[in-house]
């Protein structure tokens, strides 16, 4: 028989950083009846001018071989009652220790100045990475902005490493410039850390980009990078009018300030769902031409669908991915920890009240340790590729294979 994945969480609101420290490593580690070999820390931004002294203070409380963690503009913790929390603007921190047996840990830290160049070999990508990929590694990462080259690791990741997860999001907090990345016992305030875990463990995902689709999918006949020039031949703005002419007044409202488009990840699937969607904003529209301009880049044959979003879409939308894996976990083994990575645009600003993801995710999967962060950008799969998202949560689930 394997020895048991064991995982804890601990969160403090400590206003002292060395009290703080103090309390989440004596909570976490109590909770593990042996030593860790993986810590996630995230340390809110109310901490900013102190993050040169995390790591030093960690290192003299607990004894950890891989240790890895950003700053959040707030943090998600199990309370010692076993409740999730998502502390918004103020000081918290949330260590999230693991004892992983029969699985590898490799941690790294790569700048966009090291990434392969998009038509490398997949070597290029796995001497990077240092990783051999037979073991179908799963990745955690934890990156800066967008100028750290965050879509283009991912794109390497997905190409070398085929059939792995990867799972993440961005640092936030403060200044662009006032980020913190933790590795081990270096602090990085650009490109991305990471893990990659290889052996007796799966992570599950739930990608919930809270839209819901409205009309019906078209294929979209002619565009330009990121630009929708036609839509079945048709002058994309004028298709957006009538459909939005056929809407509910409530509907009509949203669509003023929440429409996204929904690109489908499958060529193949007939039966398009809720969550087949890449969700990605509206950037602008060209009324003399009535092209339409979206965060992405596309091409002809790609199927799409307007979305709306709001807080009852997001919330059904969250339930109905939650219910959708309880269902399928009846044949795999028990979950034993999870992860948060939540968009800053969500949490008490889109519900008007605390913890609303991560409450919800405790009433569909129970009794586990959860811990997180808001983030200035999501990293998770849809389909077969990963993308960094945005106004979504991204759940990393842990279990063991066996």
């Amino acid at each position: 028989m394997a020895d048991k994945m064991q995982w804890s969480n601990a969160l403090s609101t400590r206003p002292s950083l060395e009290a703080a420290i103090s309390e989440v490593a004596e909570e976490a580690s109590g909770k593990l009846s042996t030593q860790a070999n993986l810590g996630i820390a995230f340390i809110s931004s109310a901490f900013t001018s102190e993050y040169s002294r995390f790591l030093p203070l960690l290192a003299e409380q607990l004894d950890v071989p891989v240790l890895i963690g950003c700053s959040g503009g707030g943090v998600v913790g199990t309370s010692s009652g076993g409740t999730a929390q998502e502390l918004e603007d103020e000081p918290a921190l949330s260590l999230t220790l693991a004892y992983l047996p029969e699985v590898n840990i490799y941690p790294f830290h790569v700048v966009a100045q090291e990434l392969p160049d998009l038509d490398s070999s997949p070597n290029a990508w796995v001497d990077l990475i240092g990783v051999p990929p037979e073991g179908t590694p799963q990745f955690i990462l934890l990156s800066g902005s967008i100028a750290s080259g965050i879509n283009d690791l991912l794109k390497g990741l997905d190409f070398a490493y085929p059939g792995s997860v990867t799972v993440g999001g961005q640092a936030s907090g403060g200044m662009p410039n006032r980020i913190a990345l933790f590795c081990n016992d270096k602090l990085h305030t650009e490109g991305t850390v990471g893990i990659a875990l290889t052996g007796n463990i799966t992570l599950d995902t739930i990608v919930a980009q809270g839209c819901r689709p409205i009309g019906t999918p078209h294929q979209i006949s002619k565009c330009d990078r990121n630009i929708i020039l036609e839509i079945e031949e048709q002058v994309p703005l004028i298709l957006l009018r009538d459909l939005i002419a056929s809407l509910s007044e409530e509907e009509k409202i949203l669509a003023q300030n929440s429409l996204f488009v929904g690109v489908a990840m499958s060529e193949f699937k007939q039966d398009l769902q809720q969550g087949d969607f890449l969700i990605r904003n509206i950037l602008g529209v060209d009324p003399s031409s009535g092209a339409i301009a979206v965060g992405d880049y596309l091409r002809p044959g790609q199927r799409l669908q307007f979305h709306l979003r709001d807080a009852q879409t997001s919330a059904q939308d969250l339930e109905f991915l939650l219910n959708k894996y309880q269902q399928e976990q009846t044949l795999k083994s028990s979950p034993v920890g999870a992860l948060l990575f939540s968009c800053l645009g969500r949490g008490e600003g889109l519900y008007g009240k605390p913890n609303f993801d991560s409450q919800l995710f405790q009433r569909y999967v129970k009794d586990i340790p959860l811990g997180g962060f808001f983030c200035n950008g999501e990293i998770g799969p849809v389909g077969n590729y990963t993308f960094v998202h945005g106004f979504t949560s991204v759940f990393a689930i842990a279990r063991q294979n066996k």
